[in-house]
């Protein structure tokens, strides 16, 4: 059985990437703000990085990873894509990604579960957990890389949200958007988007649901990706 993702216009292809395509991404990558460059750390199959790149037709976006299987399965992707002239994928580590351009926006669906039981697969150790990529150097790179005026825009779980604003605030960001994120009305919200700027502006917060009441999708959600997924 095939372990292609089709999406409107283009295919995630996944066997060799250790996270496979899921709502967070999707969500991320309909949600973020855009602009001219982009950057996408830690970009798995490439998904991100390719809504950004369809979502902006004049972006052109660079994509790292640290995991080589990853950063080929990514360079696959986008190389089959409409988009292929606009992405490049690169296979570095955040820390060490050495670049003179300051990017409008930065995006990134990070590895969060800190305080799960580490998995014994390696790679998806470093996909899924803050050992290679901790919030600090998350946020101190992305303050290096971002030009002023741009956006750095991510998602977490809703219980590492404090945290997450905490580290950002250290390094000199202020929060300027949040959208909470529950599975359905009245439910504990499970995942935050949240961006950042270099400078303060007014917050712009909103809650919302994938599914309504009766677990049809909600408009917000239909909204959102309908320019991607196929269902809708």
């Amino acid at each position: 059985m095939s372990n292609d993702f089709s999406l409107k216009q283009f295919t995630i292809r996944q066997e060799r990437a250790a996270m496979k395509v899921g709502t967070d991404g999707l969500l991320l990558g309909a949600w973020a703000a855009g602009g001219r460059f982009v950057l996408d750390i830690g970009t798995g199959t490439g998904l991100i990085a390719l809504m950004m790149a369809q979502r902006f037709p004049k972006a052109f976006v660079d994509a790292i990873d640290i995991d080589t299987d990853a950063a080929l399965q990514a360079s696959e992707n986008a190389g089959n894509s409409p988009f292929a002239d606009r992405i490049e994928v690169r296979h570095t580590a955040l820390q060490d990604f050495d670049t003179e351009r300051r990017y409008d926006a930065i995006v990134c669906n990070p590895p969060y579960f800190s305080q799960s039981l580490l998995p014994p697969d390696s790679k998806r150790t470093i996909a899924r957990h803050d050992v290679a990529l901790p919030f600090d150097d998350l946020f101190g790179h992305a303050r290096r890389l971002l030009a002023d005026g741009g956006l750095f825009s991510i998602i977490v779980p809703f219980d590492m949200a404090s945290k997450v604003t905490v580290s950002a605030a250290m390094k000199g960001f202020f929060m300027v958007r949040r959208c909470t994120v529950s599975s359905r009305p009245a439910k504990i919200p499970i995942r935050v988007l949240l961006a950042f700027a270099l400078t303060p502006l007014p917050l712009i917060d909103e809650q919302e649901t994938i599914y309504t009441s009766s677990s049809d999708y909600s408009e917000w959600y239909v909204a959102l990706v309908r320019d991607f997924l196929l269902k809708f």
